[in-house]
């Protein structure tokens, strides 16, 4: 799976890991990225959207590391404890085996929140092996220079604002503003490394291997604790339970946010400009997670999110956009500028490197149908929603029925222009549907003769000039012939049976002209240009949408055996990136929440189908 840990950065080794060749551990508040080689590439601290800490993924020169491997050629391979987030990297030599467990603890003795550990544990589990490490923090996505200061076992990393204690259970040595040590360790020796968030309250604290095991199996324990409430059953059960656990990762738990993935600008597109910020809540996917956590059972996560909404997205905030963001901080803010960090030279060379998301101001019409559905799901499944939650409600389905018929950028956030997206009337007219079904259900107050006069009215838009009678076939946006994924959305969200003759024409189309071997494009670029250079691979999202839609079609066996194809693009751990390029590897942020609910979902309906 690996190669030789030193190979990394030296002249003639490989200088990045592939997106995929990549492990995640978490805490909640933020994550790490571990390479296949045992070098964690990618940190930030304290929370997802703080500057990195080690961000050699995006830059193997300046970006930072923290390497931990065999001092010797190995073969590495990595999987996760059973049921957990808690990652193991198995190093095979000559004369020994060894691996390092990659966790940040949770629950036990993981109270101190502010801490932020991360603890790597390292033992030799036959014969004899020699290891080497190197911490090497470059702070503000390497824009901030640091000192050390070391002081026996412990290494005191601080740059402006931020401070670092690396306490070990072996030899440290200072190599300039980075500290380096090397040990060798025989069958059944373990080694430790904590890495903490120091200052204030919070002081340096020596990780004795006592405390490392104690906290390894409190968060073990709390990791299967957690999982123990799903209730999915079905056949594809350890991909499902991944996906899950890797959703609870993208929490941010403070808040109930989901992050879209917890990484920025890893390229859609090799060398390719296709590289965006995702570390924010966007309010389209977050409410796709609240699907697929209540689909198993995870109703506390639902609620969360149901608060950071109602916390944060609530209408009236004066927006020129509309009275919602598409996308929001993990603290709820509203401000993400986006920048450029011209010092980085990205991942592979894949320029620029982005910080923020200007999207955030954008109109994207489709986000009150992904959130009203959200909340449909969860007055239905979890528990039912307040009356303050009802006049939210009412008040945006009052300002989707005014200003539904405008142009927009779309699911897809396209930066060529606004068009009349077929998918954001789709998600209109889901927004106004679904009001109407609580409003019904419940017997709440709404200007129900309104909004079904405004739903009927989509719907006859959509079938009107979102048809093609060319393509025979549901199209991109009105009065064009371009075809686009986004439509697989059409009978999920029942808006048109999936057996009707157009829909099963539709569907015809899209397998002839953007499916390749079960994978998805979103759209051609070159016939619907998006205002960005280059191509971009297949999406995941829109695979297992793809999926699913044959399911509802009936086509059960074409589903089944997309389904399973698409299980092969996961990499060595089941995670998925945004993208899958022409050659099969992972492209774009990675891990992807939207690809991962995306997979439950249709796990879900294809379990259902297949009885």
């Amino acid at each position: 799976m690996g190669e030789a840990a030193q190979d990394r950065g030296m002249p003639g080794g490989r200088r990045y890991v592939p997106i995929a060749e990549h492990g995640l551990i978490g805490d909640l508040r933020s994550v790490a990225l571990v390479g296949t080689d045992g070098t964690i590439d990618w940190y930030c601290c304290p929370a997802f959207d703080a500057p990195s800490v080690f961000a050699s993924i995006l830059d193997a020169e300046r970006g930072g590391c923290f390497e931990l491997a065999a001092a010797v050629p190995a073969r590495t391979k990595q999987f996760y404890f059973p049921d957990t987030n808690v990652l193991i990297t198995r190093f095979f030599t000559e004369d020994g085996v060894g691996e390092v467990q990659d966790f940040m603890p949770l629950g036990g003795g993981a109270a101190e929140t502010d801490r932020h550990r991360l603890i790597r544990r390292v033992v030799c589990v036959r014969g004899s092996l020699p290891f080497r490490t190197r911490v090497a923090p470059r702070f503000d996505y390497g824009s901030l220079p640091h000192t050390v200061r070391l002081t026996g076992d412990t290494a005191v990393f601080e740059a402006t604002g931020l401070a670092l204690a690396l306490t070990a259970t072996v030899p440290l040595e200072a190599d300039g503003s980075d500290v380096r040590g090397d040990f060798k360790l025989s069958e059944g020796e373990t080694a430790v490394f904590a890495l903490d968030k120091v200052g204030g309250d919070v002081t340096p604290r020596r990780c004795a291997r006592t405390e490392a095991e104690e906290q390894f199996a409190a968060t073990v324990a709390y990791w299967r604790r957690w999982l123990s409430a799903s209730r999915y059953k079905g056949r594809w059960r350890e991909m499902v339970h991944r996906s899950a656990l890797t959703l609870k990762l993208l929490t941010y738990a403070p808040t109930g946010a989901i992050v879209a993935a917890p990484t920025t600008s890893l390229p859609e597109e090799l060398g390719g400009e296709r590289n965006w910020d995702y570390r924010y809540v966007w309010v389209r996917d977050a409410a796709f997670c609240v699907y697929a956590l209540l689909r198993l059972g995870f109703t506390g996560e639902a609620e969360a999110f149901m608060d950071f909404v109602t916390r944060h997205v609530s209408p009236g905030d004066g927006k020129t956009s509309g009275p919602l963001q598409i996308m929001y901080g993990i603290d709820g803010r509203t401000e993400l500028p986006e920048r450029t960090l011209d010092h980085l030279e990205g991942h592979h060379g894949s320029a620029p490197v982005r910080v923020g998301n200007a999207a955030a101001d954008q109109l994207q019409l489709d986000i009150y149908g992904a959130l009203i559905d959200s909340i449909y799901l969860y007055d239905k499944w979890a528990q039912p929603i307040s009356s303050g939650q009802w006049d939210d409600v009412c008040a945006l389905v009052d300002w989707v029925c005014v200003h539904w018929d405008q142009p927009d950028e779309g699911i897809w956030e396209t930066r060529g222009g606004r068009k009349n997206f077929l998918y954001s009337r789709l998600m209109c007219w889901v927004a106004i549907e679904r009001a109407i079904r609580m409003a019904n259900r419940r017997g709440l107050p709404a200007d129900l003769p309104r909004w079904r006069e405004c739903r009927d009215t989509i719907y006859r838009r959509i079938m009107s000039r979102g048809w093609s009678e060319e393509r025979r076939a549901f199209v991109q946006h009105e009065d064009d012939d371009v075809l686009d994924a986004a439509v697989l959305m059409m009978p999920l969200t029942k808006f048109i049976a999936p057996t009707d003759p157009k829909w099963l024409s539709t569907l015809d189309t899209l397998t002839e002209e953007l499916v390749s071997d079960s994978l998805v494009y979103r759209y051609d670029t070159r016939s619907s240009p998006d205002g960005l250079r280059g191509d971009e691979g297949t999406f995941s999202i829109c695979s297992f949408w793809y999926v699913e839609a044959m399911v509802h079609a009936g086509r059960i066996d074409e589903a089944r055996l997309a389904f399973e194809k698409m299980l092969t693009y996961a990499n060595h751990l089941g995670l998925y990136a945004e993208e899958i390029s022409h050659t099969g590897e992972q492209q774009g942020n990675f891990p992807q929440a939207f690809t991962h609910l995306a997979l439950i979902s249709a796990a879900f309906n294809l379990d259902r189908a297949l009885g």
